[in-house]
């Protein structure tokens, strides 16, 4: 949500629009720019919408969003990538990384 939190109304309405005209039959039968892979007992999805990748599931009839993420993050690769993270190791992954660029600009 943080990054979809600094663009303007109009183009957080735009990022969103994909994810929110979903229909159970894509669920159903994924295809680009949909896909889905299984996490533990988890089966995630993830939508290609713009800038940002959606990773969500469905919990009984409803969509659950897990994450918003900017395409060429450092979260992004790890979830895309099926890599064994957790999101405590997201959160602390996405400060040290940010410190990290910002050591290398001082």
């Amino acid at each position: 949500m943080h990054e979809l939190n600094k663009l303007d109304l109009y183009a957080q309405l735009q990022a969103i629009h994909p994810i929110s005209s979903l229909k159970a039959s894509e669920l159903a039968h994924p295809r680009e720019p949909l896909g889905h892979f299984r996490r533990g007992a988890r089966t995630l999805y993830r939508l290609r919408a713009g800038e940002f990748r959606f990773y969500f599931e469905m919990r009984g009839d409803n969509l659950h969003v897990d994450y918003i993420l900017h395409q060429n993050s450092l979260e992004d690769f790890l979830l895309r990538n099926k890599l064994p993270v957790s999101e405590q190791q997201l959160v602390e992954q996405h400060s040290k990384f940010w410190k990290y660029l910002e050591g290398l600009t001082r």
